[in-house]
């Protein structure tokens, strides 16, 4: 297989696995909260990249720490659980549409904290981009009664800064380590937090949750109808959303360029739309509108630029 060829490959099969990414949390909701969504994701892809572990040890943690933190919390910790309490307020869709914010933050998060060059197209396209988000979340009309769409939306649009600013750092402190290296001490500091952290607040903070986190994963399981499903999508996600997806990006960008790579930013929202309508999700024509009026300035941001990050969900 040529190199183009598998470039396109990589690239339709990526865009596939992150533009699905947002009804398999959904599946998984209809049985765990988000915060357990969001935990046993991050944790079943630490536990999937553990075994590679033995090959890709070696790495000098006194100069490499800093981005691996932030590839993991800002890259998959902090999205994971900001995207799943969003779907709790509004579509899978929507969520899905709102992840093409991401080049727009990743541009500002490039030249405000990482000193990238700018230009006029650039700071269109962001103000552009912005303007159609305005526009899907004004004509939602998924909103479930009696909560404020718009909050669940900032909560994406946070999720999407995240990726801005784990992708500049990458790019920062990470460029000269190897991608599947780097993305197995990513999920080994994250994987960590998210199976320590849920037992540390039901000793110190009680009071913080009527639930206990991993005991009432377990009794969902046993006394549940439907919870194994679940969980098969939530490894789903993990595996394949999470691990594997991150894996591949970086061998597509060896492949090709990150320009190329960058065309996942115009089929995630196309695949999460097809998903929301394979589910039942009211998607009106003003939001179809507005994903072009947002792929317009992601187009316009990448016009005459060498190099982009690109979202991962």
């Amino acid at each position: 297989m040529s190199k183009n060829v598998l470039s396109w490959f990589l690239l339709i099969l990526l865009s596939l696995i992150w533009g699905s990414s947002f009804i398999l949390m959904k599946r998984g909701m209809e049985v765990f909260s988000s915060e357990q969504v969001a935990a046993l994701r991050i944790g079943i892809a630490f536990l999937f990249l553990l075994p590679l572990m033995v090959k890709h040890y070696k790495i000098n943690l006194r100069k490499y720490w800093k981005g691996l933190l932030l590839m993991g919390c800002f890259g998959n910790l902090f999205p994971a659980f900001l995207f799943t309490k969003a779907e709790t307020g509004i579509t899978s869709s929507l969520a899905g549409m709102l992840n093409a914010l991401t080049p727009l933050f990743a541009i500002m998060v490039g030249v405000a904290l990482f000193r990238m060059k700018t230009g006029r197209n650039q700071v269109t396209g962001v103000l552009i981009g912005f303007a159609g988000a305005l526009m899907l979340v004004l004509f939602d009309d998924n909103a479930k009664e009696g909560s404020n769409n718009i909050w669940y939306a900032l909560m994406v649009a946070l999720a999407t800064f995240c990726y801005a600013i784990s992708v500049n750092s990458i790019k920062k402190f990470l460029s000269d380590v190897n991608s599947i290296t780097a993305t197995v001490w990513s999920f080994t500091f994250i994987g960590l937090i998210a199976f320590i952290a849920p037992f540390v607040i039901d000793i110190f903070l009680p009071a913080q949750s009527q639930t206990h986190l991993w005991p009432d994963v377990f009794y969902r399981l046993s006394n549940t109808p439907g919870a194994w499903t679940a969980l098969m999508y939530i490894s789903i996600l993990a595996i394949l959303g999470s691990a594997i997806s991150v894996i591949l990006f970086n061998i597509l960008i060896k492949l090709s360029n990150p320009v190329f790579a960058a065309s996942c930013t115009y089929l995630i929202p196309v695949v999460a739309v097809f998903w929301g309508l394979f589910d039942h999700e009211n998607i009106v024509w003003q939001q179809l509108v507005a994903i072009v009026v947002i792929l317009t300035g992601v187009w316009l941001i990448n016009k005459k630029k060498q190099s982009s990050p690109v979202p991962t969900e």
